[in-house]
């Protein structure tokens, strides 16, 4: 086990004064039996030692791991993150992807499962290609929080010492990551959209788009470990299941952390979105060729007549026209429907950032010169406001696609 960051109470210089619990914001600190102790909340963040005026606190970073410390950590991780018992997509294209990588190293392939009733979900990541399945079931961790998942993934992967963890570029792997990454004093790559790996090093090659997606940089952690990066969805494709698969299952014993700074009161579940964009089969997405708000109803109304998501560019969702859980593109939701309508868009690279793995792209826009013809498979020259009422017509005749 690797005792990644540490902190100690110099009892022989505390006064019991009690700034240092004042100014902890985790509530890492307690005094219990007259005598100042740090408990699992603790981040190692530091404000306590700078508070102190009697350096009574001593905090121990890790430093930067050698080359033969490196060599100790073995295995491809991901983790499997489930909402309310029901897995992510995106899990199943991480475990395709860490599959890949676990077979071109030579390792196995596991998944950390953390919930509560989680275990009917195991079969599932066996199918999908788990070897192994590192579950955390208890009640406190029924809903998502970012303090104890990232208390309790750090305390197994310091234990069982992966070379490479993977995680969803979803809301909550975009709060997870990070707070991990800091923990473990390791690197983190985020919105990766192609990984590799270099044999001879065992380093992973993370590639994400860069200023702006007008270049794709290929990053590296080359001294700590696990190399952990963060993955958009739909840019992996998944495995088929093969349900006669069984992962071993390990349950470590684990400490989760006491008092938390927030808590889930109640979920109000989403009325909006039918489907999510990520997972949606259809997408009708909107531009600022729309001209103006109101005629984003006829958006809604083709969606509706073909059972589909709606989406825009960023440019609209900026504006006020549409909320940004239907933002498209490189800030925002990396689709692959079978059929991508794009109305009044014109095309910028960020937005073909998140288009590109549609099966057909359909584009209707004023402008012959616009960038999306250059990706569309079907392109249509002129005025978006007379063509999608002439589309909603003609489906309405058909019965949808």
């Amino acid at each position: 086990m690797i005792d990644v960051n540490s902190i100690r109470i110099l009892h022989d210089k505390c006064t019991k004064c009690g700034i240092c619990i004042k100014k902890c914001l985790y509530n890492a600190i307690d005094l219990t039996d007259n005598k100042i102790e740090v408990n699992g909340n603790c981040n190692y963040c530091g404000s306590c030692r700078e508070a102190c005026r009697h350096g009574a606190i001593s905090i121990e970073r890790a430093g930067v791991l050698q080359a033969n410390d490196i060599t100790a950590f073995k295995g491809v991780w991901v983790f499997a993150e489930q909402k309310s018992g029901v897995l992510g997509s995106a899990v199943i294209e991480l475990l395709g992807e860490g599959g890949r990588l676990a077979e071109a190293l030579g390792v196995e392939l596991s998944a950390v499962l953390v919930g509560h009733n989680v275990g009917p979900m195991v079969e599932a990541l066996s199918a999908y290609g788990a070897d192994r399945v590192y579950i955390v079931d208890n009640p406190r961790l029924e809903n998502y929080n970012d303090e104890l998942y990232s208390a309790v993934v750090c305390d197994i992967i310091s234990r069982y010492m992966p070379e490479i963890f993977l995680i969803a570029s979803t809301s909550i792997g975009c709060s997870l990551a990070p707070r991990m990454a800091s923990r473990l004093g390791t690197g983190l790559t985020a919105d990766c959209v192609s990984l590799d790996i270099d044999i001879e090093s065992r380093r992973l090659i993370q590639t994400r788009p860069a200023f702006g997606g007008n270049l794709m940089a290929s990053i590296i952690c080359p001294y700590h470990r696990p190399q952990m990066c963060t993955i958009k969805p739909r840019v992996m494709k998944a495995v088929s299941p093969d349900y006669l698969r069984r992962a071993e299952v390990i349950a470590p014993r684990v400490v989760i952390p006491g008092a938390v700074n927030a808590s889930v009161i109640d979920i109000i579940k989403d009325a909006g979105q039918r489907v999510n964009l990520s997972e949606a089969d259809i997408i009708v997405s909107a531009g600022r060729g729309m001209e103006e708000p109101r005629n984003l109803e006829m958006i809604y109304e083709l969606a509706g007549v073909l059972g589909a998501s709606v989406g825009g560019s960023r440019a609209i969702v900026d504006a006020g026209w549409l909320d940004y859980r239907c933002q498209i593109g490189q800030t925002g939701k990396t689709v692959r429907p079978k059929v991508y309508f794009a109305c009044g868009i014109s095309g910028a690279i960020q937005h073909l950032a998140g288009i590109t793995a549609s099966k057909l792209i359909v584009a209707i826009n004023s402008d012959p010169d616009a960038p999306i013809f250059k990706v569309s498979h079907l392109g249509i020259v002129g005025d978006v406001k007379k063509i999608i009422p002439a589309f909603i017509n003609e489906f309405n005749k058909g019965g949808g696609l």
